[in-house]
């Protein structure tokens, strides 16, 4: 049987459980699994790039055939480049099929060769996002079910930070509604 690499690409700001689940259960199909930290996602980030793929390389240490890597341009120019066979996606909620589906048809069209597979998220995590997590942690809330501690304490640090420095930012999206 032919050796399988996949790439699992994201901004993974934060790295949280439901990233895990995927990454682990892709590490089961696969040989070897890229998690790819793309290094400038066109959204408002609370982690730098560093602070991301280090967050990724403690929380994944224990997979031996898992490498954290990072990428900036086309992700299916990347997963050739890393001689991927396939592009692992995670789904949640419905919603994002919809995303999802458009993006698998576009990488499609661009690199036939490259697969797109999709694990459906677990439901102990259904409910997790990073902007989710970004969120309560910005309120103070306890994002420990969601996330390691060191990711937990991670989002107090920078959230700490940016208070004193008086940068707060404004990472509510709907739980202050």
């Amino acid at each position: 049987m032919p050796f399988r690499r996949a790439v699992y690409p994201g901004s993974f700001d934060p790295a949280h459980y439901g990233h895990i689940d995927i990454v682990t259960r892709a590490a089961r199909a696969f040989d070897e699994v890229y998690v790819a930290v793309y290094d400038r996602p066109a959204k408002k980030l609370l982690f730098d790039f560093k602070e991301r793929v280090l967050m990724l390389e403690m929380a994944l240490k224990d997979l031996p055939n898992v490498k954290v890597a990072s990428y900036g341009g086309l992700t299916v120019d990347y997963a050739k480049k890393i001689e991927a066979f396939a592009i692992i996606r995670g789904l949640r909620v419905f919603s994002d099929f919809e995303l999802e589906f458009r993006m698998a048809l576009a990488n499609r069209r661009l690199a036939p060769e490259i697969e797109v597979v999709t694990f459906i998220a677990d439901e102990r995590h259904l409910h997790i996002s990073s902007s989710t997590v970004r969120e309560i942690a910005s309120l103070g809330g306890d994002v420990s079910s969601m996330c390691p501690p060191f990711v937990v304490e991670a989002l107090a640090a920078k959230f700490h930070e940016h208070k004193q420095s008086g940068e707060e930012r404004d990472y509510v999206i709907s739980l202050g509604d």
